[in-house]
């Protein structure tokens, strides 16, 4: 004979009921039948478990410590059976999501759907962070994806968190004709005729970082447009009416390349920002994940990124406190 889960049942009911003839009715046994199966398991643990008392049996000293074992052991076992069980409809859950200019939602949103069924998504579309952190804090959105910048972490009140998903560098959008377009990576000086699209204040530190980049090689933009309208602004890159900065992740139009910058001056950091007490843990978790996932996805797809990294991975880092993880400096953390 072993000892199964159905002789701890025993044990435990027995003890329960304090009685082998109650516990042989709740149990649908006969009392000869639990009687034979109690001494059973006695004789296989070496020791008697109760003893008879004027109101039925008690635990022995013994008994008790196996009980309670064994109560253990059949909370354990009831879990885990519980874990492959259907489970009840989980209620509905809501989340109001703001979202910068990227190309990670579509992608993200159907992973979210498959992931939590149960969890409805209400996306904004805001183009600066510092808007989505405004809206965060007035309790207007539970969550948001935006971005900062080397040396310009982002910052919030402690009603909010926020979590890196990846590091990228900034790269170059330029005209397929354009004299630097044989250049495996362009330096930023050498684009320093070239009329630049800027895209407005972001809130966090956007256009200032791409001025400052600028000022460090040497020269500032001869001239500039205020653009962040992508397929527009890629047509007129296209046409050769300028040059722009570029997340790793955009597929240039045809007339259009995308091109390191030499010495990689510009990095961007893509953040999840959520209210906490909005936001449940398991949503977070959903949502950090798929967004790492979605992007590392991306970036993969992303040709002049891989090239990119395949050149610089020494291994090098990425800025400070901007985390590593992908070949040199494109990281998802």
């Amino acid at each position: 004979m072993e000892l199964e889960l159905r002789h701890l049942r025993v044990l435990c009911a027995i003890a329960d009921s304090g009685s082998v003839g109650r516990a042989a009715a709740a149990l649908g046994f006969t009392q000869p039948a639990l009687s034979t199966q109690l001494r059973r398991v006695e004789r296989l643990l070496g020791e008697g478990l109760f003893v008879r008392s004027s109101t039925g049996v008690e635990l022995t000293a013994y008994g008790a410590e196996v009980v309670s074992q064994a109560r253990e052991i059949l909370i354990r076992a009831d879990a885990l059976g519980r874990r492959h069980a259907p489970r009840p409809p989980a209620a509905a859950r809501a989340l109001r999501l703001g979202v910068t200019n990227t190309p990670v939602v579509p992608m993200l949103l159907d992973a979210l759907r498959e992931a939590c069924p149960d969890l409805t998504v209400s996306v904004s579309s805001v183009y600066a962070t510092g808007h989505l952190l405004e809206l965060l804090e007035a309790g207007e959105l539970d969550a948001a994806l935006g971005v900062d910048y080397p040396g310009l972490p982002v910052r919030h009140s402690s009603a909010l968190a926020h979590r890196a998903i990846n590091t990228v560098p900034i790269f170059v959008a330029i005209h397929a004709g354009h004299p630097l377009a044989h250049r495996i990576e362009v330096p930023l000086e050498e684009l320093s005729e070239d009329t630049w699209f800027v895209a407005s204040d972001d809130g966090v530190g956007w256009p200032g970082a791409f001025y400052d980049a600028c000022r460090s090689a040497g020269f500032t933009p001869a001239g500039t447009h205020e653009f962040h309208v992508l397929d527009q602004l890629q047509s007129m890159i296209a046409k050769g009416l300028g040059v722009t900065a570029v997340q790793p992740t955009v597929r240039p139009v045809e007339g259009v390349l995308v091109k390191p910058l030499a010495g990689d001056p510009l990095w961007q950091r893509h953040l999840l920002v959520w209210r906490r007490e909005l936001v449940d843990a398991a949503v977070v978790e959903a949502l950090h994940h798929h967004a790492v996932r979605t992007y590392r996805n991306l970036l993969a797809q992303a040709p002049h990124l891989q090239k990119w990294a395949t050149r610089t991975y020494a291994p090098a880092r990425a800025p400070e406190g901007h985390g590593t993880g992908l070949p040199a400096r494109a990281s998802c953390v």
